[in-house]
């Protein structure tokens, strides 16, 4: 009996070692198999991780980008408007200065200083009369009436190929092409 004893308890014993071994093999399998999800589970949490900082970044120089276009965009609205304000100030202001008959005469004996040959003055009706009496003493310079300027006067040389308009609205023009550069700066 003694035999059949230690057969049972080898038999016993070996099933065990053989049970153990079995179990210890699957907690390695099982231990291998969670480092490897948990593994895998932290690659993919980087790469959210990454992709949404790369995404937030992308979006803030987008955003900035944004941000640089629209205030451009006003500045330039803003230049456009107080351009506009300043042409409409100096329109009146020439216009006025225009309908004045002595700084008329004064302009026209400058415009016309240098022009050698014949030459016609356009002038509005009321001061015709006035510039004919002063330029009688010029010689080839002919004044017209033209009502169309409203203020101001033109000069025709070259047989009326050539034309210089000194109108409120085209001296406006001219001054204001010339602030233009000097406001830029100031609106920047």
């Amino acid at each position: 009996m003694d035999d059949l004893q230690s057969l049972l308890e080898k038999i016993n014993r070996e099933g065990v070692e053989k049970a153990e071994a079995t179990a210890k093999k699957i907690l390695e399998d099982a231990k291998a198999k969670a480092d490897a999800l948990l593994n895998d589970a932290r690659a993919e949490a980087a790469k959210a991780k990454a992709d949404a900082e790369k995404a937030a970044a992308d979006y803030q120089v987008r955003a900035a980008e944004t941000v640089k276009q629209a205030a451009r965009d006003t500045i330039l609205k803003i230049e456009a408007s107080v351009t506009a304000l300043l042409e409409k100030v100096l329109v009146k202001d020439v216009e006025k200065a225009l309908a004045d008959e002595a700084t008329v005469k004064t302009l026209v004996t400058d415009a016309i200083k240098g022009v050698t040959g014949a030459a016609e003055v356009a002038v509005p009706t009321q001061l015709a009369a006035a510039l004919k009496a002063q330029l009688a003493s010029e010689g080839a310079i002919t004044v017209v009436t033209d009502d169309t300027f409203g203020t101001g006067f033109s000069v025709k040389t070259d047989g009326g190929r050539v034309e210089s308009a000194f109108t409120a609205d085209v001296i406006a023009a001219e001054l204001a092409k010339r602030l233009r550069p000097d406001l830029a700066a100031l609106l920047k």
